[in-house]
């Protein structure tokens, strides 16, 4: 585990202080979850060595309620990105629809690092995470054409 932070950084259901047996080495011990709802658990948050407690994988928190889908348009935030989520208004008036969209804070576990603005995730609702955040990124799939084009000059 990367100690990186100033509180000692473990998850709290595993316990690291078992005594040695001698002949047997104990690889690092960690706590994977399936999250269910056909979601596969990605390979970075069984081999890696991050510590998130609001991770769905590996953390204390449960997906349940409303499954969602969206572009990410931020990722300024520690942990957090900004998805828009674009949606068709009826008017019933003029007979035709109209273009409406809602920017939603969402969690981004560690164990997708390679995500990028513009990249497609389907989030999954959770209890209350901060202030703005109540969905937790559960997949990530890469926009095409993702590696033509340029991302700053």
């Amino acid at each position: 585990m990367d100690q990186t932070e100033r509180a000692f950084q473990k998850q709290p259901t595993v316990f690291l202080n078992r005594k040695k047996v001698l002949g047997r080495s104990r690889t690092g011990q960690r706590l994977v979850r399936n999250i269910g709802l056909g979601f596969k658990t990605p390979r970075a948050a069984k081999e890696g060595q991050y510590i998130d407690k609001k991770c769905p994988f590996t953390g204390n928190v449960h997906i349940r309620g409303r499954i969602l889908s969206g572009t990410i348009v931020k990722m300024k935030m520690n942990r957090t990105i900004v998805i828009r989520r674009d949606y068709l208004h009826y008017i019933r008036k003029y007979n035709r629809y109209e273009k409406r969209h809602k920017n939603m804070s969402v969690h981004l576990s560690p164990c997708f690092e390679d995500a990028s603005p513009g990249d497609t995730v389907t989030v999954g609702e959770c209890r209350p995470l901060s202030k703005t955040v109540r969905f937790n990124v559960i997949k990530v799939t890469k926009q095409a054409g993702a590696k033509k084009s340029f991302l700053k000059f």
